[in-house]
């Protein structure tokens, strides 16, 4: 989700400008944000195809699922476990790319890897759909508390090391973003676990992908007009 993040910048821009940005060129290549979101939606893209497709043939997933020797029930659904198999080898191969590219591999990249390997390895092991189905919310928790919790322990304010090349901001604005993203993270857990126990699987899995997405789409351009009021005092 970090993607989201460059894209703020742009928005807060043309907010303050009032200008509407011309069509760009069809042979213009994408921007980094957006190759950057792309990247880190990468292996929750992949899941929610791996989830379709495995429910539109059970009989074949539930079959290649018990050539690995994971043996379901005549009740259990195999689109869930063939996801998670999907998406733990869709962050290894994130990983992997980065690694042979030589670039720099995000704290929580890795934290995802770790929790995607933890809460998948249990939900293929103990053929239960409940880990993996809390594993976002543990995700965003990690990243709310590291929010909140690196200012007061290292004196850092992690969303302005990741924008102050971008934007100019007093002090207590930045203070009161990272507060924001804590908070928003926080909520977004919160959200997560409550659709995974309220609803079922299929719905889960769509949230997963388009209400999230939604939800960070909302929060950022919400966030960019906020921002566009104090950089307008700023010059």
């Amino acid at each position: 989700m970090q993607g989201l993040l460059p894209i703020l910048p742009y928005w807060t821009a043309h907010q303050r400008t009032h200008a509407v940005p011309p069509p760009p060129p069809h042979d213009l290549p994408l921007p980094d944000s957006v190759k950057k979101l792309l990247f880190d939606l990468f292996p929750i893209i992949l899941f929610f195809i791996a989830y379709q497709v495995a429910q539109s043939h059970p009989q074949a997933a539930s079959d290649a699922l018990t050539g690995l020797g994971i043996h379901l029930t005549a009740t259990q659904k195999p689109g869930v476990f063939i996801a998670t198999l999907v998406a733990i080898a869709a962050t290894f191969a994130q990983i992997g790319w980065l690694k042979l590219r030589g670039r720099t591999i995000d704290t929580m990249l890795w934290v995802s890897l770790v929790l995607i390997v933890v809460f998948g390895s249990a939900t293929l092991i103990f053929h239960n759909e409940t880990f993996i189905k809390w594993k976002p919310t543990v995700l965003y928790w990690v990243f709310a508390l590291s929010l909140a919790l690196a200012p007061r322990l290292s004196g850092r304010n992690l969303i302005r090391l990741m924008m102050q090349g971008q934007l100019e901001l007093p002090d207590p604005v930045w203070a009161r973003l990272n507060q924001m993203w804590a908070l928003f993270f926080t909520g977004m857990g919160l959200a997560n676990a409550w659709v995974a126990n309220t609803f079922d699987t299929d719905t889960w899995v769509n949230f997963k992908l388009f209400g999230t997405l939604g939800l960070m789409l909302v929060f950022v351009l919400a966030q960019g007009l906020y921002l566009s009021r104090h950089m307008k005092e700023t010059t």
